[in-house]
């Protein structure tokens, strides 16, 4: 019997147990025997798999994270990992490797499959929704789904205490959670890494708002955006202390306008708990097709969304360039803003 190999690399998110889930199925019903790989790359550097069943994949639809477990380590910075995983894949009786992933997880399995190392199959997964190739990759839906919520409730504290609340979000380089979650949980200022920070700007929007009686605002700030002028004036050591960019800003925004600021950091929130429905039934489908990709040997291809229809892309098309934010998506939002 042919055996697929599954691993999940990079940080967690809600959705990847569902696309475990769906290639154990699907891989059974065409008769695979089908492999769980331990901790991502790492697993398969050390030889740490194990066979995957109805049983061991049974009732984990609506877990977060993975249950066979994940790491940030990168082969290709060793020589050594290399070598092990060649032999591991080999010795293992691996005829394909399912790799469930981000940016940097696709780029190590395309490596190793031009090299002739493994052959893969991508699925993609971005907490941020960066990855090209794909209208969207699931963990992004969750993501947006918890800080819209938090949003919405950060809106009675600021209320009543009259502040204004800067909420950071995931997103190093591109700002989909910060623009949909901001659109959606009716945020007064949306910030994102594809448009550096103008403090002013800000401050002088917030000064509007208070003008037309409005005592409080929500801020929402992609953790990647940048910040120019007003911070500008500030040096490296001021920079590092504050930390997080919500804080510049919030700290920018106290000092420029003296209305009484807060910050709320979700971080890891985002990536934990129980994934939405969408994110089910992306990685499930994502899953489904990735083990059809391996059957009719089209490796070196990722699984894609793309206008709500199944379809792949080569790998190289998907991390050769990040996806940026939808620009009409973004200039409708100013209609809402402050």
């Amino acid at each position: 019997m042919k055996k697929i190999a599954i691993l999940t690399g990079g940080a967690d998110c809600p959705g990847l147990n569902s696309v475990i889930r769906a290639v154990v199925r699907k891989g059974m019903i065409e008769g695979y025997v089908v492999t769980g790989i331990k901790n991502g790359w790492l697993g398969l550097v050390e030889n740490d798999m194990r066979i995957l069943d109805l049983r061991l994949t049974s009732g984990i639809l609506d877990r977060g994270g993975t249950i066979l477990g994940t790491s940030r380590i990168n082969p290709l910075e060793n020589a050594e990992q290399i070598k092990q995983i060649t032999e591991n894949y080999k010795r293992g009786g691996i005829d394909a490797l399912i790799a469930v992933g981000g940016e940097e997880t696709l780029k190590i399995a395309l490596t190793l499959h031009e090299e002739g190392r493994i052959r893969v199959v991508g699925v993609p997964k971005s907490i941020d929704n960066a990855l090209s190739g794909t209208d969207y990759a699931f963990g992004f839906d969750t993501a947006v789904n918890i800080a819209t919520e938090c949003i919405d409730r950060l809106h009675t504290t600021a209320e009543s205490h009259h502040r204004i609340m800067v909420v950071e979000v995931m997103g190093r380089y591109t700002g989909w959670i910060a623009l949909e979650a901001g659109i959606a949980g009716g945020a007064d200022i949306i910030l994102v890494p594809e448009f550096p920070i103008n403090i002013q700007e800000v401050c002088d929007s917030l000064k509007r708002r208070h003008q037309r009686g409005k005592s409080f605002s929500i801020i929402i700030v992609s953790e990647g955006a940048k910040i120019i002028g007003y911070l500008d004036k500030r040096t490296e050591v001021e920079r590092r202390r504050f930390g997080n960019v919500s804080e510049m800003v919030a700290k920018a925004i106290e000092e420029n306008t003296g209305y009484e600021t807060r910050v709320s950091v979700l971080g890891h929130i985002q990536r934990g708990g129980t994934p939405t429905a969408y994110d089910r039934l992306i990685g499930t489908q994502f899953g489904v097709k990735a083990v059809e990709l391996v059957k009719e040997g089209k490796f070196g291809k990722m699984v894609s969304l793309r206008d709500n229809k199944l379809h792949y892309v080569d790998i190289e098309e998907a991390v050769k360039k990040r996806k940026t934010i939808d620009m009409d998506l973004y200039e409708m939002s100013k209609v809402f803003s402050a």
